[in-house]
């Protein structure tokens, strides 16, 4: 399951923040923001693809870069969203 979120979320950014450039690797833990590769306006679009998505709902409190600063932060938020409460 994780390698198909990591796909999804790698295509995801590669296609609606850097364009579909395929030519310089995004590594899982680079820092989308300090890199810039994502702004807060990107953020924004990458939560509510994360909501419609996986039917996520993000508080406030889950828009942190702990949570959306690379695509191993993101597919872990997801991953732990998405565990079946005990």
């Amino acid at each position: 399951m994780s390698e198909t979120i990591y796909s999804q979320i790698r295509t995801f950014v590669v296609d609606n923040f850097l364009f579909g450039d395929h030519s310089a690797p995004l590594a899982d833990d680079q820092s989308l923001i300090e890199n810039d590769v994502m702004d807060s306006t990107g953020v924004l679009e990458l939560v509510s693809f994360i909501e419609e998505r996986y039917g996520i709902a993000m508080a406030d409190a889950d828009i942190v870069p702990a949570n959306l600063d690379s695509v191993a932060r993101i597919v872990s938020f997801i991953e732990r969203k998405r565990e079946p409460v005990n």
